[in-house]
C-alpha cells in the first residue's frame, strides 16, 4: 500500500552522476542584460562607463557619473527555440516580463586640488544576468530507445542491491538505494521497477541487464521547461583622478533560483512487445549564491580617446540540487509515481567555480555629438571547475572539462550619436563556443538598437536586442547519443528610467 503526501531528504553522498559539465556552463555564460542604454550600445561599456549596468564589465564606469542617479529597468523576453530530431522539426516561442536592473550612485566631487583626487563615487546595482526562462521541446522517430539510459546505469550491478526487501515501500527502497549505490543504483531500479529491463544474470557481482521493449525504431516526444534566474548584487567603489584615471572596484553577490522539468514520453514498440509506452519525467531545482570580485581602470587620453581595462575574478558557488523523478510505463510498478508524492533526493551541497574573465576596452567620444566604443574579452573556460568537501569525486567531470572546453573570446561594438534630446543607439556582439567542439554550442551572434530621451532632470531608454545561437540537447546525458539541434533566437525588449539627483 502507498503512502500519500511523503516527503524524505536524502544527503546523497554517493550520487555522483548528477552534476556535470552542463552545471558549470549555466553559470559560466552571462547573457547581455542591464539598462536599456547598455543592452542598446551591445554592452561594449568597458571604456565609456556613465552606465550603472557597464559596472559589469568595468567597475572604474562609476566614475564617470557627473553626479548621483537612480535607474530602474524592465525587459520582456521572448523566446524562440526551434528543434531538429531525426528530422524532424518542432518550435515553441514564450514570452516573459520582469524588472531585470535597479540601481543607484552616490558621487562625491572634491575641489582639493592637492591630492588630484577630484571624485569618489559609491554604486550598488541589481542585474539580471541570466534569465532561464524557456521552454524545448523535441519530437522525432528514433532508432535508440530510452532503455539504453537504465542499461547503461544498470550493467555490473548487482541485482540484490535494487530488489525491495520485505515489507519495505517502493519509495523508502529508492531513496535507500541512492544514499547507499548512488545515482546508478538508483536507475536500475528505476528501470527494473518501471518495467523496461530485467536482469539476464542475477550474479551477485555482475549482473547483465537487457530491455523488455521490442522495437525497429520508437517515437520520442520531449519537454524541457526551465524557470529562474541568476543575478548578481554589486557594491561598487570608484574614484577618479585629475579629470584622466578612473578606477573602480566591485565586491559581487550572486543567487541562483534554477528550476527545470524534462516530460519525456516514448511510444510505437513493434506490436507484440510487452511495453508499448514509457514516460519517465525529471525535476531539478537548484538554489545556491556566490561572490566574485572586480577591478578596472579608465584613462582618458584626450578629449576623443579613452582606453579600458579589467578584471573579472572567478565566481565561487555554494549550490544544492533537489531531484525527483517518475517512471511510468505498461509493466510499471503501480507504486513508483515518485514526483506525485514528493519523494525527493536532496545532493550534498557543491560548488561551481567560473572561469576569471579579462577585458579591454577602446572608445573614440566626439564631445557631446556621440561615441563608438569596442570590447574584447577573454576567458578559459578549461579553467572552470565543480568541487565538493570529498574533492576527488567531481575529478572525471573536471578532467571532461578541461578537455572539452577552451579559451573564448567576446566581442562588443557600439555606438552612440546623439540628435538634441534624442539618442541613437546600435550595437553587435560576439560569443566565441566555449567547445573546443563547436558543433555542441555554437558562436553567438546579436545585434541590438536603442533610442533616448533626455528629459534634463531624468532620462527614458528603449532597447531593442535580438541573439541567436545553436545548440546541440542531448535528451539524457547517457544512453541517448544522438542529440537534438536547437536553434535558439532570444529578443529582448528592454524600457529603462533614470532619475538624476
Amino acid at each position: 500500500m502507498k503512502r500519500i503526501s511523503i516527503f524524505i531528504a536524502l544527503l546523497a553522498c554517493a550520487l555522483m552522476n548528477a552534476q556535470n559539465i552542463n552545471d558549470v556552463l549555466r553559470y559560466s555564460n552571462d547573457n547581455l542584460q542591464g539598462t536599456a542604454r547598455f543592452q542598446g550600445m551591445g554592452g561594449a561599456f568597458g571604456a565609456v562607463g556613465g552606465d550603472l549596468s557597464a559596472l559589469n564589465i568595468n567597475p572604474a564606469g562609476s566614475a564617470v557619473f557627473n553626479h548621483g542617479l537612480l535607474t530602474i529597468s524592465g525587459t520582456a523576453y521572448n523566446t524562440d527555440n526551434s528543434a531538429t530530431y531525426f528530422n524532424t522539426s518542432t518550435g515553441t516561442i514564450d514570452t516573459y516580463l520582469d524588472i531585470n536592473q535597479l540601481g543607484a550612485s552616490l558621487v562625491f566631487n572634491s575641489k582639493a586640488e592637492s591630492t588630484g583626487w577630484d571624485r569618489i563615487v559609491l554604486a550598488f546595482n541589481y542585474d539580471m544576468i541570466t534569465n532561464f526562462d524557456s521552454q524545448v521541446l523535441v519530437d522525432g522517430t528514433s532508432d535508440q530507445s530510452i532503455e539504453n539510459y537504465f542499461l547503461s546505469f544498470a550493467q555490473g550491478v548487482p541485482f540484490g542491491n535494487i530488489l525491495l526487501q520485505d515489507g519495505e515501500f517502493i519509495e523508502d527502497a529508492y531513496l535507500d538505494i541512492g544514499a547507499q549505490g548512488g545515482f546508478a543504483d538508483q536507475q536500475a531500479f528505476l528501470g527494473y521497477y518501471g518495467g523496461i529491463i530485467d536482469p539476464e544474470t542475477t550474479d551477485e557481482e555482475n549482473t547483465v541487464y537487457n530491455g523488455i521493449a521490442e522495437y525497429n525504431n520508437v517515437n520520442q516526444r520531449f519537454s524541457r521547461t526551465t524557470a529562474g534566474f541568476n543575478s548578481k548584487y554589486t557594491l561598487n567603489f570608484a574614484a577618479r583622478y585629475q579629470e584622466r584615471l578612473h578606477l573602480g572596484a566591485s565586491l559581487n553577490f550572486h543567487g541562483v533560483d534554477y528550476d527545470r522539468v524534462d516530460l519525456f514520453r516514448e511510444d510505437g514498440y513493434a506490436t507484440d512487445s510487452e511495453v508499448q509506452f514509457v514516460n519517465f519525467d525529471n525535476f531539478l531545482r537548484t538554489e545556491g549564491a556566490g561572490f566574485s570580485f572586480s577591478t578596472g581602470a579608465i584613462y582618458k587620453i584626450n578629449e576623443l580617446v579613452r582606453l579600458g581595462a579589467s578584471y573579472q575574478s572567478p565566481t565561487w558557488y555554494r549550490l544544492e540540487d533537489s531531484f525527483a523523478q517518475r517512471i511510468n510505463s505498461d509493466l510499471a510498478d503501480e507504486d513508483i509515481d515518485f514526483i506525485d508524492s514528493n519523494i525527493i533526493t536532496i545532493f550534498d551541497t557543491y560548488s561551481v567555480k567560473t572561469p576569471a574573465k579579462l577585458t579591454g576596452s577602446l572608445a573614440l567620444v566626439f564631445g557631446k555629438s556621440g561615441l563608438l566604443s569596442v570590447d574584447y574579452g577573454y576567458q578559459d573556460m578549461s579553467n572552470a571547475r565543480l568541487g565538493r568537501e570529498n574533492e576527488g569525486i567531481f575529478s572525471d567531470v573536471n578532467d571532461e572539462i578541461s578537455n572539452q572546453l577552451g579559451a573564448t573570446s567576446t566581442i562588443r561594438v557600439g555606438g552612440e550619436y546623439r540628435i538634441a534630446r534624442f539618442s541613437l543607439r546600435g550595437g553587435y556582439r560576439y560569443e566565441q563556443s566555449p567547445y573546443e567542439n563547436s558543433n555542441l554550442i555554437g558562436d553567438l551572434n546579436g545585434i541590438s538598437a536603442g533610442l533616448g530621451y533626455d528629459f534634463g532632470g531624468s532620462r527614458l531608454d528603449f532597447a531593442f536586442m535580438r541573439s541567436e545561437q545553436e545548440t546541440a540537447l542531448r535528451l539524457f546525458d547517457t544512453g541517448l547519443v544522438t542529440p537534438a539541434t536547437i536553434d535558439r533566437i532570444n529578443t529582448n525588449v528592454t524600457l529603462s528610467y533614470t532619475y538624476n539627483f
